[in-house]
């Protein structure tokens, strides 16, 4: 896996009407050195009448996205959040990056990780005996909450999921140089007292 030091997480809530999506929401979270240092989250305006079910499963009413920024407005401010950092999300390859791209703002070069793809990898590793991969099942799983189908909590648990595999790979590094240095003796790391 890449491992990125300064990264951003972000992700999109959308409201689908007759086969076309709609961008209700886009959030990010800004890592630098493991730790959170600035957010970006706004409500997107359409005139698209909001879908009930979308309307339950995000908790976005149609009141927020009447007196919300247009869709114009939050590409350009979400382009200069962005700048030239380094983006990871979860399954954006599949759904995000492109509703960004029908949107005017395509941010696929700058696209480093997909965390989807890293969950997907470790079903039988560091995820082993998970139900399923949704963003929330492998937080809980790894020991994080959050509320999912919010975009920010999303963009943060998938930050928070990111963190982790990234600290599992490290701790794996570690045992596998000190299985190196000391060969088959398991007593050599405790040094002259077993010899």
């Amino acid at each position: 896996m890449k491992t990125l030091k300064n990264y951003i997480a972000f992700d999109l809530e959308f409201n689908t009407v007759n086969d076309i999506s709609h961008i209700i929401q886009v959030s990010a979270v800004k890592f630098e050195e493991n730790r959170e240092v600035d957010q970006f989250d706004t409500y997107v305006y359409t005139d698209v009448p909001l879908q009930s079910f979308i309307n339950g499963l995000t908790g976005i009413t149609a009141e927020k996205i009447a007196i919300a920024p247009k869709v114009e407005k939050v590409m350009s401010d979400f382009q200069t959040f962005v700048g030239e950092t380094a983006l990871i999300g979860y399954n954006g390859l599949k759904s995000d990056l492109p509703l960004l791209v029908e949107n005017g703002l395509d941010l696929t070069e700058l696209y480093q990780v997909d965390v989807f793809d890293e969950a997907f990898e470790r079903r039988s590793t560091d995820l082993n005996g998970i139900r399923n991969l949704q963003l929330h099942t492998v937080a809980e799983f790894l020991g994080f909450t959050g509320r999912s189908h919010n975009s920010l909590e999303d963009a943060r648990m998938t930050a928070q999921v990111y963190e982790k595999f990234m600290e599992l790979d490290d701790n794996k590094s570690y045992l596998n140089q000190q299985e190196e240095s000391h060969g088959d003796n398991p007593f050599a790391a405790l040094g002259g007292f077993f010899s």
